[in-house]
């Protein structure tokens, strides 16, 4: 029996996609979802809610020069609405607003369009944007913006992010003043009185269900009865922000699911998009797809609902770029270019061959500085890993002038190949063998960590008993739990962390971020950390030494380095650097910084020796740094690179 075609029924106030297995209604003009009827239920997205706010793009921006973070929230409206395809194997829709003069200071001065498709049997519909400034319109900044779905908060109560993230959640009625209590800022509350005993004690925090972009491919919802699955799925990372460690909220109390395209957050003001003025710019965002699926057995498993959404997103992974978008400004697989070479390591104090970057994260992003790729906001990025050869292929590149970055596990640094490379449709660039040599002088004389971009491998204290989330005890990413940096003061209550090179171990022994003190008086110290280290010989005191201090995140925070003396002026200061907020939204990471100290061979003694790594201002518990690495190397002339 041949299946239903797509039908579109246009109304007057709304428009509805029927493929037979779903139907999707959207508002007329306005562009918002405002119900999805699937498997019996009539509507699965949020029906107490208004319209307006159930399924929708929305964004925050401000007037260019703005400060901060925070900005004018647009659920974006639209006020125009076309049919671009109409066919039985295909619907796309297309909701426009234009954006003109009068409508300065009020509107975010984009033409925005937002389009929708539904495909003959599919289970599931796409969703895509089309953002454009043109050259003329006034500057602004651009904070936020992605798709949010609110789902029915008594039938969506299963979560799922990753196969070892996944949990029956509280309700969003549990997150009320009356039944949970705030803790140090709004997102965070613990459940006091909650509707569900199970939860009474838990903390809920939507941060702690962060993910990075290269593992934010599929997330949502289950309904036990019926037993149905509500599922985002982003099939490509071209279109989202700062490469692919970039970390973003998924799902969370609501039951809300969010694709998002571009975020502030575990980074601060340096992603801000600012056009300024005579700044052309346009970009697509996604397609991504809503899809949904059920059981035919009341009482089968729920779980196979998550391994059928795994499977439907490597399938959607494996058709981008997808070939049915309408939309002359998506560039399909025949129109796009791909990049390919090899990848090799050299360090002469590790091998004294090129060593194969196994491992590798290599990618284009558009031109800029070493490292840049992690705070590019405004083009497209295409990112793959090499392979234990440290062979890489960058397939379906837009064209485009783009520099080749990249960064090897196990080694710090970035690595950027200078010339600019500019993809042509259907053509294939080989690079033959690059070789990144990663920031060196002398022999490893000791070192704390791994670098890896991340301070995952640190010390990472049990919460506190008040402030558990029952999915992270004994996991992985114990570091999700809330109120961490409260523990230091924990654990040293009397004196800093001081870490004795050769009989300390990091893994026990390094507090995983320097973070303030709390005193009895509600301010904050800093705080001045300790690393004891022995020379067998005399140091060559015309010659200089090389602390290498890797940082994973840092927030309103300064780092000092003094050596052998806590009470002269530092050899080192960073300024004040980052406002990247991870250690409050139980991060490991954000943005990535790399400091090269150099060190008098004067200062420093046959024997005994201690390097002071100081945090000096504090004024909130959220400051601090996480390392990722720390390496003291020997000056160019030393023999060997035995530790001592």
């Amino acid at each position: 029996m041949p299946s239903q075609g797509v039908k579109l029924y246009v109304q007057d106030k709304h428009v509805v996609l029927d493929n037979g297995i779903l139907q999707v209604t959207i508002s007329n003009p306005d562009g918002i979802v405002t119900a999805i009827q699937y498997n019996g239920i009539d509507n699965l997205l949020a029906v107490e809610n208004q319209e307006a706010d159930r399924g929708y793009w929305d964004l925050v921006w401000n007037l260019a020069g703005s400060k901060g973070t925070k900005g004018k929230f647009d659920r974006i409206e639209a006020t125009s609405f076309e049919v671009i395809v109409e066919n039985e194997d295909q619907v796309e829709l297309s909701f426009t607003r234009t954006w003109n003069p009068s409508l300065e200071g009020k509107v975010v001065p984009l033409n925005i369009e937002k389009r929708f498709i539904m495909l003959r049997n599919s289970s599931g519909f796409y969703t895509y944007a089309i953002y454009e400034h043109l050259k003329e319109w006034p500057a602004f900044n651009l904070d936020r913006f992605r798709v949010a779905f609110k789902l029915r908060k008594d039938k969506f109560h299963y979560m799922a992010i990753a196969d070892n993230r996944q949990r029956y959640m509280p309700l969003p009625d549990d997150r009320l003043p009356y039944r949970s209590q705030t803790l140090a800022y709004p997102e965070a509350v613990l459940l006091v009185d909650p509707m569900e005993t199970e939860f009474r004690g838990e903390v809920d925090d939507k941060y702690q269900y962060s993910c990075e972009n290269k593992d934010n491919r599929v997330h949502g919802w289950i309904c036990n009865d019926p037993p149905v699955g509500f599922w985002q799925i982003t099939p490509s990372d071209e279109f989202r922000s700062a490469g692919p460690h970039k970390q973003n909220l998924t799902s969370h109390v609501g039951p809300t699911t969010l694709a998002v395209m571009h975020s502030v957050h575990y980074s601060g003001e340096d992603l801000i998009l600012k056009f300024g003025s005579n700044e052309a710019w346009k970009k697509v965002f996604g397609p991504i797809f809503i899809y949904l699926n059920s059981l035919s057995d009341a009482g089968g498993n729920l779980l196979s609902l998550w391994e059928d959404a795994k499977q439907q997103m490597r399938i959607e992974v494996q058709d981008w770029p997808y070939t049915f978008p309408a939309s002359q400004d998506f560039p399909q697989s025949h129109q796009r270019g791909n990049v390919s070479g090899r990848l090799l390591v050299k360090d002469r104090y590790v091998c004294k061959d090129d060593i194969p970057a196994n491992g590798a994260y290599v990618g284009l992003a558009p031109p800029g500085d070493v490292g840049s790729w992690q705070s590019e906001v405004k083009g497209y990025q295409f990112w793959t890993r090499a392979d234990e050869d440290g062979y890489f292929c960058i397939n379906n590149i837009w064209t485009g002038d783009y520099n080749l970055y990249a960064w090897v596990p196990g080694f710090i640094g970035d690595y950027k190949y200078d010339v600019i490379i500019t993809p042509s449709a259907g053509y294939d660039i080989y690079m033959g063998d690059l070789v990144y040599e990663p920031p060196r002088d002398g022999p490893t004389l000791w070192e704390i960590g791994v670098p890896d971009r991340t301070a995952a491998e640190f010390y990472v204290p049990d919460p506190s008993p008040m402030f558990v989330n029952s999915l992270y005890v004994n996991h992985p990413d114990r570091f999700r739990q809330y109120g961490l940096w409260e523990r230091y003061a924990d654990l040293y209550p009397d004196r800093d962390l001081v870490y004795t090179v050769g009989v300390s171990d990091y893994t026990k022994d390094w507090f995983f971020a320097q973070v303030t003190r709390k005193n009895d008086d509600n301010t904050y110290q800093g705080t001045t950390w300790q690393i004891k280290f022995r020379l067998d010989c005399a140091a060559n005191e015309t010659e200089t030494y090389k602390l290498r201090l890797a940082l994973a995140t840092a927030h309103a925070a300064e780092l000092q380095v003094r050596v052998n003396d806590d009470g002269k002026s530092p050899l080192f200061s960073s300024g004040q650097i980052g406002k990247d907020n991870t250690i409050a939204r139980h991060g490991i990471h954000g943005l990535c910084r790399l400091y090269h100290v150099g060190i008098p061979g004067n200062l420093l003694l046959e024997g005994d020796n201690t390097i002071f790594l100081t945090q000096p201002k504090s004024t909130s518990p959220f400051q601090g740094i996480m390392y990722d690495y720390i390496r003291l190397e020997g000056p160019a002339s030393s023999n060997g690179n035995k530790k001592p």
